[in-house]
């Protein structure tokens, strides 16, 4: 089993009078992360799978006294697909505000469901996890150092979920079952869409512009969308994560681009699944793409699972001038540049240099993972 960061992080939150969620992309490794979590207290667990009907009746507007059956003695309850139960927060509640010895998880792969039930009733009563498809630090330390480095471009093309990593001989196949369950019919569903062709073509386009600026309006030209559409999709596939967004950098400057921004997966492989491209890394001619979303994707990853409160940038000017990632952390700004190949020297623009005062940083194959694994471990 491969050991998942928020393992101990999760732990030290048991017990605490609230519940517990995580939450995070279907087939991410949720479910089993919690379960070895669980380990330890398997005769006090309950488990319930939000995706069983006679469990979506049960545990749909219960009482009090109903929920002290369910529960009976036991003092951990993991209902898992918790956003499959009605008013599944107003049942949370009632158990932190009712059994304060009992520790409740829920799990779910839909944020806007699962956090629009559970947010207003558990306000003040929760603690929240995201976690991601395996991260390159979870997966270095699994495999060590020297494998990890001979497995890198195979991570750069098929990505880090679980059962792709399991089923390294055919990492094809699961990927395309991936998008075919996971993508489409989970966010036409969540989403409540009607056309997935139009999601398809979307996620295809977006694709293609990994590491550039996309607007709204131009992506909708592409796929023959209006532009509030394109956005409401976005959103939509955000909340399902697939994709996340990165803002520009604005503060003072005339020619700065103030409402631009890049769109990354969180996942190398669903990216290059899209798009039907499988090809081994040093074939292909989106390298440079490819590696900027790894990067970027195993950054996000990294900030989460430390706490970070860091906020996230690219910049650029209307002249062209960028810099590819910035960061600021309690008023400090640290711009970073990509590059794959080591020997390229970068020099920073000297319009960010000489109105910004950052720290500046080079992100290449040799020193990538001092930009996406904890220093301490």
């Amino acid at each position: 089993m491969i050991k998942r960061v928020l393992d101990e992080g999760i732990k030290t939150y048991l017990f605490r009078k609230k519940a517990i969620i995580v939450l995070g992309p279907r087939q991410s490794g949720k479910t089993t992360l919690i379960k070895q979590i669980l380990e330890d207290y398997s005769s006090d667990t309950i488990l319930l799978n939000g995706d069983d009907p006679t469990i979506q009746q049960i545990l749909t507007r219960p009482n009090t006294e109903q929920i002290k059956q369910i529960i009976g003695n036991k003092k951990l309850v993991f209902i898992d697909e918790a956003q499959r139960i009605k008013d599944i927060g107003i049942t949370s509640k009632i158990v932190v505000d009712n059994f304060p010895v009992v520790q409740i998880i829920l799990s779910g792969s839909s944020a806007f469901e699962l956090s629009q039930s559970t947010n207003e009733p558990l306000t003040g009563r929760k603690w929240s996890f995201q976690l991601w498809p395996v991260s390159w630090e979870e997966w270095q330390n699994h495999i060590g150092y020297l494998e990890s480095e001979m497995d890198l471009e195979n991570r750069l093309v098929f990505g880090f979920y679980p059962d792709v990593l399991n089923n390294r001989d055919n990492p094809v196949r699961v990927i395309n079952e991936l998008i075919d369950s996971y993508l489409y019919k989970d966010v036409l569903m969540y989403g409540n869409l009607k056309k997935p062709e139009e999601i398809q073509k979307l996620l295809q386009a977006i694709s293609w512009q990994v590491g550039s600026e996309v607007s709204y309006r131009e992506l909708g030209e592409i796929i023959n969308l209006d532009p509030k559409t394109v956005e409401r999709y976005i959103s939509i596939l955000e909340k399902a994560f697939v994709l996340f967004k990165l803002p520009s950098f604005s503060r003072n400057l005339r020619n700065e681009i103030k409402l631009g921004k890049k769109i990354y997966f969180f996942d190398n492989g669903i990216r290059n699944g899209v798009i039907g491209q499988f090809m081994m890394f040093q074939a292909r001619q989106d390298k440079g793409a490819i590696w900027e979303n790894f990067l970027m994707s195993e950054r996000q990853k990294f900030l989460n699972y430390t706490n970070s409160y860091a906020k996230s940038y690219f910049w650029r000017t209307v002249q062209q001038q960028e810099i590819d990632y910035i960061e600021e952390v309690d008023g400090k700004l640290y711009a970073y540049e990509f590059k794959l190949n080591e020997k390229r020297k970068v020099k920073f623009s000297t319009t960010f240099t000489n109105n910004y005062s950052a720290e500046y940083k080079l992100v290449n194959r040799s020193n990538f993972r001092d930009f996406v694994i904890q220093k301490n471990t």
